[in-house]
């Protein structure tokens, strides 16, 4: 299952090690022929290819979160169960996301993503299969928790592939144009995967989900975006401490990280643990829960279609903002109100956090070397993930003696905090649009 974390970022300059480190990305005008004339990064067919991969398993993507998390609960799991699962997913995540920044800084992008979405299939296709045969336990799909690692080497690769095929003027337009089928996909695969779940079983909206990966990785499988290529071998420890430096030299990145730990942690221990857990006990259960991210799902659609016509001089301080809309999903879940003043409220983060993904992804493009962006977005990502377990498990735990939507309220409370405490950074308003 993969869990999309919109994050931003943003620039100062980087000059630390440019005399242990000089790479410079080439990338095959046979397969993606970039000129002046291109207006468009649709008009350049290796991205339209990648479009295509990320299309697909975004209609797994839609279905997994719902599945997941009743397949836990249809199997007697109880709410600490699910947290367990959610965090035994995150762990491995965490431990190699740097070994896979190294690793997308060092060898060609394209496989790395091709061989991670076959791994990526294979572990969801295990836990579908347990589910489907009646083998499903909580200890059996702990042990899917390897996709984790997976996934650790996904993310940092796919980050780097867009500077690679787009000109630079041409980023948010390609940031924006990535996101937008899947989202419109999105709207349809968690209500899809609701009533799938609610009829079927969860067991077939995971094997789509497996599926979907191994389409992904066949649909990417021989693009060539060129190799890292070294004026100078180094050694893996100097390639950790020059990405140290690239993040940590960065005062907003390292104070956006430290507050994002603890937003995620909210966000994903409200929506991803307690949501699906009141759906089934105020609201319609499964059906219910996928109308609520049918809804978010179009929010993100409507922020993609903001992000191809706004584009704003401060965009740091746009993410940043965008992101506490967050809470309002879990306030209104916590308040218990009704069906359609919930959807209302996804749909609304929804656009808000589409809004900060693309500016995020923007700034990070922008502002931060080719030669470095894996691992830099590697020590981010794992910043704001560090937390993510601590809060399934603890929240897990505490929703067996306090009520979900008191603990949902707490985590809309603290999204809004920890928002206010970022926009105080001075730093954050002197990250803009270079292009």
């Amino acid at each position: 299952m993969r869990i999309e974390i919109g994050r931003r970022a943003s620039a100062l300059t980087f000059s630390c090690g440019e005399d242990l480190y000089s790479l410079r990305m080439q990338t095959t005008s046979e397969d993606n022929p970039v000129s002046a004339a291109v207006r468009s990064p649709l008009a350049l067919p290796v991205f339209r290819r990648v479009l295509a991969s990320n299309l697909v398993s975004a209609t797994g993507n839609g279905m997994a979160p719902i599945a997941l998390a009743f397949a836990v609960l249809q199997i007697g799991g109880t709410p600490l169960n699910l947290g367990i699962v959610l965090a035994a997913n995150s762990i491995p995540t965490i431990i190699f996301l740097i070994v896979g920044g190294i690793s997308a800084d060092r060898w060609s992008r394209i496989s790395i993503i091709f061989v991670s979405n076959l791994g990526l299939g294979a572990t969801q296709g295990l836990v579908a299969w347990a589910v489907l045969f009646g083998f499903a336990s909580t200890p059996l799909i702990i042990a899917a928790a390897v996709s984790g690692i997976f996934m650790a080497f996904n993310a940092p690769a796919a980050q780097g592939i867009v500077k690679q095929v787009v000109p630079e003027e041409l980023l948010q337009q390609a940031n924006s144009y990535l996101r937008l089928p899947g989202n419109v996909v999105r709207i349809l695969a968690p209500v899809v995967g609701g009533v799938l779940v609610a009829t079927a079983g969860a067991g077939w909206a995971l094997l789509w989900d497996a599926v979907s990966f191994v389409i992904a990785a066949l649909l990417i499988r021989g693009l060539k975006l060129g190799r890292t290529e070294r004026s100078a071998p180094t050694s893996v420890v100097e390639d950790l401490k020059l990405g140290w430096q690239g993040f940590i030299g960065r005062t907003w990145l390292w104070t956006f990280t430290a507050c994002g730990t603890v937003l995620v942690a909210f966000w994903l221990a409200g929506f991803q643990l307690l949501g699906p857990v009141l759906a089934s006990l105020e609201y319609d259960g499964a059906g219910s829960w996928g109308l609520i991210h049918g809804a978010l799902a179009f929010g993100l659609v409507a922020g993609t279609v903001v992000s191809l016509r706004w584009k704003p001089r401060h965009l740091l301080a746009v993410s940043v903002a965008c992101s506490g809309a967050l809470a309002l999903p879990l306030l209104a879940l916590g308040f218990q109100l009704p069906l359609w003043a919930v959807m209302g409220a996804a749909a609304f983060a929804g656009v808000a956090l589409d809004v900060s993904i693309i500016c995020w992804s923007t700034v990070l493009q922008q502002h931060i070397p080719d030669e470095v962006l894996g691992r830099v977005m590697a020590f981010n990502s794992i910043g704001e993930r560090v937390a993510i377990p601590i809060a399934y498990v603890s929240i897990g735990a505490l929703a067996t003696s306090f009520s979900p939507g008191l603990l949902l309220l707490v985590c809309g409370i603290g999204i809004i905090a920890v928002t206010l405490i970022n926009l105080g950074v001075r730093d954050v308003y002197r990250v803009n649009r270079t292009a």
